[in-house]
């Protein structure tokens, strides 16, 4: 497992955590919040590998016994709550992995750690549940909460708790990572980056699956043809779609990229701010033919297209209608 130093941006969290374990004040909670593929996880198992680490330094030595089995998530003293309904964590999940657990000592090391992932999906009892164990910890005890959502936890919860916010990394150090860690090469990591939105594992999962790629490849060749489709093609295009609806609102996202590229190129002529570099002669085609009004309609489009999809408004209406605006000749 890697140490802090392979965090990838999130220095002021990495540093209070660092600091916490060198003063000796580690909190008894924290909540460590941000979006899906943020980091969290990564930066809960390195924090507690640290703290149970047998040499007790500032990073986790990775080869005494408890890094071993805190690499594999084997450590006795380091449980992950589970739960078995997808879209909440019950009460009975909380009383039986940690509330009544906690009250046996730590086996071997100096802490007893629990991690609770998807944290928001705790139901108010749960969190009531949780009060008396937070507001009265054993001294060995330690609960990490991760969440896309802090404000879903009770004001009772929140104020017990050290809460760490996550924001997003600069998609130049995404970039850097891709392509020196993962041998991506720079205009996959350029994509990825852009399209992770800050979040380093979304983005390294984008460059690395050839599901994305496909999809990535899909929508570009879609989006270079469009003009000469007719509504046949369209209709066949929207059938695919139906096929990958997991993966729609990604295919939304990379669409939404390549008008991006075509409204700044539009606006600057510098294919330096270009994403879509290996596509430049298509994107200043498009910047050409396209309007202003016109970009900013699709752009829009792509939005309501994806709010009414989790709303759950007809899929394939949805997509032709989006489609449709695509397509839509105006004046350039």
């Amino acid at each position: 497992m890697a140490g802090f130093d392979k965090i990838v941006g999130h220095e002021k969290v990495v540093e209070h955590l660092k600091h916490a374990i060198q003063t000796q004040k580690v909190s008894h909670a924290y909540i460590l919040n941000g979006a899906h593929g943020m980091g969290k996880s990564l930066i809960a198992d390195v924090f507690v590998q640290t703290l149970q680490c047998e040499e007790g330094g500032v990073e986790p030595c990775g080869h005494c016994k408890s890094c071993l089995q805190a690499e594999s998530h084997n450590n006795p003293d380091i449980i992950y709550v589970t739960h078995e309904k997808d879209n909440s964590i019950g009460v009975d999940d909380i009383r039986d992995q940690l509330v009544n657990d906690i009250a046996i000592k730590p086996y071997s090391s100096r802490y007893k750690i629990y991690i609770v992932d998807e944290a928001e999906k705790m139901t108010v009892q749960a969190q009531n549940a949780l009060l008396k164990t937070i507001e009265e910890p054993p001294a060995y005890g330690i609960i990490i909460f991760l969440t896309v959502n802090a404000e879903s936890f009770l004001p009772t919860i929140l104020s017990r708790c050290v809460l760490l916010n996550l924001h997003p990394v600069d998609s130049g150090k995404i970039e850097r990572v891709l392509v020196t860690d993962y041998m991506v090469d720079a205009e996959t990591a350029k994509v990825a980056a852009a399209f992770s939105q800050g979040r380093l594992g979304r983005a390294v999962h984008i460059a690395t699956s050839e599901e994305y790629h496909e999809l990535r490849a899909m929508a570009v060749n879609m989006l270079t043809k469009i003009d000469e489709m007719d509504l046949a093609a369209l209709m066949e295009e929207v059938k695919y779609l139906a096929d990958h609806k997991k993966n729609v609102e990604d295919f939304i996202d990379f669409c939404t990229l390549w008008f991006r590229d075509v409204l700044i190129y539009k606006s600057t002529s510098d294919a330096n701010l270009v994403i879509y570099r290996e596509n430049l002669s298509d994107i200043r085609k498009a910047a050409v033919s396209r309007s202003y009004d016109g970009l900013n309609r699709i752009i829009e489009a792509m939005d309501k297209a994806k709010i009414r999809l989790e709303a759950n408004v007809n899929f394939d209406l949805t997509m032709q209608l989006l489609l449709m605006t695509i397509k839509e000749k105006d004046n350039g």
